[in-house]
């Protein structure tokens, strides 16, 4: 053997000696911890890696811009790396952090819609959220019912009651339309599982009666039987008589009372005085008042007072149902 080759496979001998502890010391540097405690940082549209690279390193997380950027390009994320607000956790790698940027996984707020809220109440809730970019101030209903496809010109009842998770600067009319999809969802879920002889023409008007059920009683066991009231008195032709409606009715008016002169009142929503369900929900139902409307308890029942507890009485005849009341309410007017 010659010298020249001899020497040429020392080259090669040193040449992957050093390969080895280079791709040792990379593989050192992309798994070893560079956050010592919880650090925040957004990511915003249009920022590029060397952007994010220099806001980590202004954070005070120190990692290696050549060897991170090589390990960004190795796992082909260099240009997958999503904007929104991070939360890089204690003891993060920097392959850590180029996996939660490359997958998105932003930080996520919350915002809340309880069962049997209002379009205004919810409007007013998503207005004083923090992180929410605000779009519908000073919006109509009908405004807000086309930007959320709905046909009809008030969106009331057409957002499901749930609690919706959202990303920093995510607008209002965003969440209210995840909230608008789930609501169409449930409602056609449950009319399929209808019972045969409800009154409903369509899942509309089911969503209307449901809105009156979740306004009726809190008490999850009730409702079928609230809604078998109603379903009953729709019927015979009678009036429905629901005081949720008449307040709904009044709007800006209501003052926590509603006096003798309101139920004989004309609004749209008076069912005091309208006959069958008002023109649109005056609530958002969620899945169990939905239910109950389109699967009432069966039975005679065509009244109900409430027995102070949360709870009612029912009744099939007038007369049983004024002698509730002298029980239970005296000052309650007759439903």
């Amino acid at each position: 053997m010659s010298s020249i080759n001899k020497w040429l496979i020392v080259c090669s001998i040193i040449s992957l000696f050093l390969l080895g502890c280079s791709w040792a010391y990379y593989q050192k540097i992309l798994h070893t911890p560079v956050v010592s405690s919880p650090i925040f940082l957004e990511i915003y549209k249009g920022d590029g890696f060397d952007k994010i690279t220099a806001k980590l390193l202004s954070s005070g997380i120190n990692v290696r811009p050549i060897w991170f950027k090589l390990a960004a390009h190795q796992n082909k994320v260099h240009t997958k790396l999503q904007a929104g607000e991070y939360e890089l956790p204690t003891g993060a790698t920097p392959l850590d952090i180029l996996t939660i940027f490359s997958e998105g996984r932003a930080k996520k707020y919350a915002v809340t819609f309880p069962e049997g809220w209002s379009l205004k109440e919810i409007l007013k809730q998503l207005a004083v959220t923090p992180n929410i970019t605000q779009t519908l101030k000073d919006k109509s209903p009908e405004h807000i019912a086309s930007l959320l496809g709905i046909i009809e010109k008030n969106p009331e009842g057409w957002l499901f009651p749930d609690t919706y998770y959202f990303e920093r600067n995510t607008q209002d009319i965003a969440i209210l339309k995840i909230a608008h999809k789930k609501m169409q969802v449930v409602l056609q879920q449950e009319w399929q599982k209808k019972s045969a002889d409800v009154p409903y023409k369509t899942p509309y008007e089911a969503l209307t009666m449901a809105s009156i059920v979740e306004k009726e009683t809190g008490v999850k066991s009730e409702r079928p039987m609230i809604a078998g009231v109603f379903v009953n008195r729709l019927k015979k032709g009678m009036l429905l008589q629901t005081d949720p409606t008449v307040i709904y009715g009044m709007g800006d008016a209501y003052k926590g009372n509603i006096r003798v002169n309101d139920l004989h009142t004309r609004t749209a929503y008076n069912t005091y005085v309208i006959s069958g369900l008002p023109p649109t929900p005056i609530a958002m139902p969620g899945q169990d008042a939905i239910h109950a409307a389109l699967n009432p308890s069966k039975g005679d029942n065509l009244y109900f007072v409430a027995k102070g507890d949360g709870s009612h009485q029912f009744s099939v005849s007038l007369s049983d149902h004024n002698h509730a009341v002298n029980i239970f309410q005296k000052k309650l007017h007759v439903r």
